[in-house]
């Protein structure tokens, strides 16, 4: 593995200033894992669960100890110090940008667990992925190219779906200037993620049908599936320019990414025939004497037209022998994020223009921070580091009807809303080697906050214009004190306890979002409080001449938590709302060991395994839920990765993810395994093969669940090369997720 450079800091377990847990990424352990989008970096480590239904899928959302996949807005991510988290919006719709950075430019990743350090605040009460990519030392061309496949079959679905990625880059240094380009592409279809059963209702003319699917939902109740999504084709355009400037004892270093995606989901398929054998796509419906709705909508296609800009800026280097300075900013903007929808599905005979136009305007974020670190404060051993952070965020949705919802005309408002918020920080943490032993870590952070310009409609048809309500204001300052005390007890073994205390100030969509879309309704809250959390970390490490085995035990307690509380209704829209759970509280303990080099010299081994138990403690809103698991937890998780050194330039990988069955509703009510809407446990086993030919050129094969492992997290799971033996049988057909399989071309060039 050749060197790289980056410009990031390196943390080490056993110095002062280290307050919480860390899992570090090179290159050498991507080897084991079949890396298509960026997410998958960081899948495999300890606590961290990353939601991709498929590759390409923009709402990979990921979740960090006791911070669930949808509570996005509890984990933070960074590449080359530029924010990819996007605390704007929470659930799908809050994943990281990860698509602002390619895969193939990651030269390092680091993982930090919780709210210890006084650098960052209580968006990391889950943890921070801090991922620094490699700077050019010469001139260097790079291509790398994907084909993916897989075979899936679910309900009434059953197909075969690919799509491929291509990734292109020049790098070259000169004199002191470093230059990096780069374009990556990557078009995928996607299995369909939502099937629809109907609810029933009276009628006294229904329309008899047959081919609706009999099968149980997440709860066990039966239910006459009607259709599904269909296949979704996303493309997705990433365009990147990087340039990095040494002068003296400074350097500086700018990233400009552009993202241009698009998704098409226009394959919407109803099972239902009438008597003549023609689809039947809306209207009241009746099989084997049942009687139930097939809303228009619901059978609705749409189209996603998405861009977005992300322009950064670092600057750091040395005041003194003593001392350094680094300023970050960073700007986001939204350029387009619009959604089209159809009424009805082109084919029903009652299928006019009309639909809906989803458009976000005058959406993104400013970032902008600087941190001082001196050595040697009044004390030898003593390091001390301060900073202050600036982050303001806008985001705006307004809903249209639409006359001719391809040309996506923006006819009359359907609804409105959005507002504003604001966060001013300031920070001080000191950390102090007392001695060969001992080391201690202290740190404040002070954060004023607020919320401003929300609003939301609430239109009143007899009136002329459109009525908006505007949204009262809020401002508030905490303060997030933290300690961690180190002992070295001998040069094999480092305990570190930490405590701190964090505060997670509500987004903009927790408190201004309210929209009444063709298959959601969405109510604000703006008097939503800041969730207040207290955590502690123990950690006992290991060293060997291999690596290090690590154990963490954690507690979480967090008031006021905001959850995202939600219901699918038949038919398959939903509504949802941000409620606060007064208590909840996790308790979790980490088995992580990392040994390289056994077996001769050719095995490397990442293994991981997590138990969590997380439970709401008092809801007095609604204190049935009181000792319910929380939701999307699964008690157990783990992590195996593998890298075999067949030959010099031969390696073999294999990985193996599981996890345990969680609960997606509140109430714990959804125990039906293997059924849209269920959290489903399962266990993955993946396998890599890279063999390196001369010349900068290397050929990999890949897949993902080569058991075909039958998983719905909600949605399904990715799915593999049409072998499977195994099904679930559903109304006497069967669903056979499958497994991701892909073929890898790797080409680079230097000079």
């Amino acid at each position: 593995m050749e060197e790289v450079v980056v410009w990031g800091d390196a943390h080490g377990s056993r110095e002062a200033g280290y307050a919480s847990p860390i899992s570090v990424l090179t290159q050498e352990d991507f080897a084991a894992i079949n890396v298509a989008t960026t997410e998958d970096v960081v899948k495999y480590e300890p606590s961290i669960v990353i939601r991709r239904r498929f590759i390409g899928d923009s709402n990979g959302t990921m979740g960090i100890r006791g911070s669930n996949m949808f509570q996005t807005s509890r984990s933070m991510v960074f590449a080359d110090g530029v924010p990819l988290h996007y605390l704007l919006q929470s659930r799908w719709s809050g994943a990281p940008r990860w698509t602002m950075v390619s895969a193939s430019e990651i030269a390092r990743a680091e993982v930090i667990y919780g709210p210890f350090s006084a650098e960052y605040g209580g968006n990391a009460m889950g943890g921070v992925v801090v991922i620094e990519s490699a700077i050019p030392q010469k001139r260097e061309f790079h291509f790398d190219s994907s084909l993916y496949n897989q075979d899936f079959a679910a309900y009434g679905f059953d197909d075969t779906v690919s799509g491929y990625k291509t990734f292109l880059s020049y790098g070259d240094k000169l004199g002191d200037l470093s230059l990096y380009l780069s374009y990556n592409h990557l078009e995928n279809a996607a299995q369909p993620q939502s099937y629809f059963y109907g609810a029933g209702v009276s009628s006294s003319g229904p329309v008899p049908v047959t081919g609706a699917v009999t099968g149980k939902d997440s709860r066990g109740n039966p239910q006459l599936w009607f259709g599904d999504s269909g296949v979704e084709d996303t493309a997705t355009d990433n365009y990147k320019v990087k340039l990095a400037y040494n002068f003296d004892d400074w350097s500086a270093l700018l990233n400009v990414a552009y993202e241009d995606r698009g998704t098409v989901a226009d394959a919407r398929n109803s099972y239902l025939r009438d008597s003549n054998g023609n689809r039947v796509w809306s209207g009241t419906v009746e099989q084997g004497g049942q009687v139930f709705a097939v809303p228009a909508s619901r059978m609705g296609v749409s189209e996603l037209e998405r861009d977005s800009l992300s322009v950064g800026l670092r600057l750091r280097g040395d005041l003194s022998e003593r001392s350094r300075l680094e300023f970050n900013i960073n700007e986001f903007q939204v350029l387009r994020d619009e959604t089209r929808s159809s009424g009805r599905n082109p084919r029903d005979p009652a299928y006019t223009p009309d639909g809906q136009v989803n458009d976000y305007g005058d959406t993104g974020w400013q970032t902008a921070d600087a941190k001082l670190t001196v050595d040697g404060v009044l004390l030898p051993g003593v390091t001390l580091v301060s900073g202050l952070r600036y982050e303001a965020y806008e985001l705006n949705l307004d809903v249209y009807r639409s006359s001719h919802w391809r040309a996506g005309s923006q006819d009359s408002y359907s609804s409105r809303s959005g507002g504003e918020t604001g966060l001013a920080a300031a920070f001080v943490q000191a950390g102090w080697d007392i001695n060969e032993q001992w080391n201690l870590t202290a740190g404040l952070r002070y954060e004023d906050w607020q919320s401003d310009k929300g609003y939301y409609s609430d239109d009143d048809p007899a009136t002329p214009a459109f009525d908006i309500v505007q949204a009262p204001s809020q401002s508030r300052s905490e303060a997030s004190p933290k300690l961690s005390i180190g002992y070295l007890p001998s040069r094999d073994w480092n305990f570190r306890y930490s405590i701190a205390r964090a505060y997670r100030f509500p987004i903009v969509e927790e408190l201004f979002s309210q929209y009444q879309a063709y298959n959601s309704i969405n109510e604000a809250n703006p008097d939503l409080l800041p969730e207040d959390g207290l955590h502690q970390n123990l950690m006992v490490e290991r060293l060997t001449e291999r690596g290090s085995v690590r154990v963490n035990l954690f507690t979480e307690t967090i008031d006021n938590g905001i959850e995202s509380q939600s219901t699918v209704l038949p038919g398959g829209a939903s509504i949802r709302t941000f409620i606060p759970v007064d208590e909840v509280e996790t308790d979790g303990i980490e088995f992580i060991a990392n040994v390289y080099g056994f077996a001769d010299g050719k095995l490397d081994m990442r293994f991981n395994l997590a138990w969590t138990d997380s439970v709401t403690v008092r809801n007095a809103a609604d204190p049935t839920l009181e000792g319910m698991r929380s939701v999307r937890m699964p008690e157990w998780r783990g992590n195996l990765m593998l890298d075999y050194q067949l030959r010099d330039n031969w390696d073999l990988g294999a990985n193996l993810q599981y996890a345990s069955d969680s609960f997606g509703r509140t109430d714990n009510t959804d125990t039906e395994d293997n059924v849209y809407g269920a959290q489903d446990g399962y266990t993955r086993l993946g396998l890599k093969s890279t063999y390196d030919l001369e010349n900068g050129i290397a050929l990999g094969l890949g897949v993902d669940n080569l058991t075909d492992e039958i998983a719905y997290v909600a949605h399904p799971g990715p799915a593999a090369p049409g072998t499977s033996t195994s099904a679930t049988t559903i109304d006497g057909r069967q669903s056979r997720p499958g497994a991701a399989s892909w073929l890898t071309t790797r080409i680079r060039i230097e000079t």
